[in-house]
């Protein structure tokens, strides 16, 4: 098991991302951050206070739940549906951020697309996602990413939160 990112390094990673979508969206004023549960719901929210801390002014974030909308789990055991949460502004005409730790297949993404469909229509959505692994089967890429790293289909990219696992790193099991 080899350690891609400990504690400081994510946290570098989230305010790198925080600048580049206030770059990006000029600001946060119409900026509404959706986390994709469970740990990309944990980095939406610490997300949504650093572009705060950032921009001086409070940014909307809420949680997306895709496993309904979802076509790769037919046939698996039945999942316990998360939240979905969304902020009292709503994501019509908003810029949306879509956010989750693991960018891998893409279709944990295209289902969020279609889960977002049913609370409004975006100005835009846009992607941030903590690590980006490739090996995608859907013309999805990330936006925004932590850092790019390149694995083995046979690899496993474990990302553990304080606030969910009691510790911050990103591991890649599989790998010596």
């Amino acid at each position: 098991m080899a350690v891609v990112l400990d504690s400081s390094e994510i946290n570098r990673a989230l305010k790198r991302i925080a600048h580049e979508i206030i770059e990006r969206n000029k600001g946060t004023s119409n900026l509404v951050l959706m986390g994709i549960p469970t740990r990309g719901a944990a980095l939406s929210t610490r997300l949504a206070k650093v572009l705060s801390d950032l921009e001086g002014q409070p940014v909307e974030h809420g949680t997306l739940d895709t496993t309904m909308y979802r076509d790769d789990l037919r046939g698996s055991a039945p999942r316990t549906l998360a939240k979905t949460e969304i902020p009292a502004g709503g994501v019509h005409e908003k810029e949306v951020v879509l956010v989750d730790d693991v960018l891998f297949s893409g279709r944990t993404i295209r289902a969020a697309l279609d889960a977002l469909a049913e609370h409004g229509r975006p100005k835009s959505v846009q992607l941030a996602v903590l690590i980006d692994r490739g090996h995608r089967e859907l013309p999805i890429r990330a936006d925004f990413v932590g850092k790019n790293v390149p694995t083995n289909r046979s690899e496993r990219v474990s990302v553990k939160l304080v606030e969910i696992d009691g510790a911050d790193e990103v591991q890649i099991e599989g790998r010596p």
